[in-house]
């Protein structure tokens, strides 16, 4: 397996992922990281009908992932990891989990989140700390909604 893209995107699969990311990147494969959904028969059931026929979705909790990824290596297929947020990723990388870069596709606004970047980030003093954390472990984190979009570096403008 190759993991084509980590993406933490609170909308998880959604039209920006099955029309441009999915094709664009190849995907085979999608893996929804989240222990909240493992547990929500309609969430899991929305997203199966809305993914591609011809791309397998995987629905899991952190603790499986970070089971399953390593096996998982083998396999020549193209994956694209999807987080609900941030706390997801620490935890995979905390469980070994190796990128290079982490996709930020969305974060929308709710309490307490009052730094917004664009019309689809929107942070938290929690959020800053967190990449702050991803960052120190040598991981590109990049703000973009499809693969068409310049890239926005997040951590300069948060600066951080």
């Amino acid at each position: 397996m190759s993991i084509s893209l980590v993406r933490v995107d609170d909308r998880l699969i959604h039209g920006q992922i099955v029309e441009s990311w999915v094709p664009n990147l190849n995907i085979g494969e999608i893996v929804v990281v989240s222990d909240e959904i493992v547990e929500d028969e309609t969430r899991r059931a929305i997203m199966r009908f809305a993914t591609p026929d011809d791309v397998d979705l995987k629905i899991m909790s952190v603790q499986d992932a970070i089971k399953y990824f390593p096996k998982a290596l083998e396999s020549k297929i193209n994956v694209l990891i999807l987080l609900p947020g941030l706390k997801e990723i620490i935890r995979l990388l905390d469980g070994g989990l190796k990128v290079d870069k982490l996709n930020i596709g969305g974060m929308h606004y709710s309490a307490g989140k009052n730094q917004s970047i664009g019309r689809a980030i929107f942070l938290s003093k929690e959020d800053c700390a967190y990449f702050k954390d991803i960052f120190s472990r040598g991981i590109k984190i990049e703000g973009k909604g499809v693969p068409s979009d310049r890239p926005v570096d997040i951590m300069k403008v948060i600066n951080l």
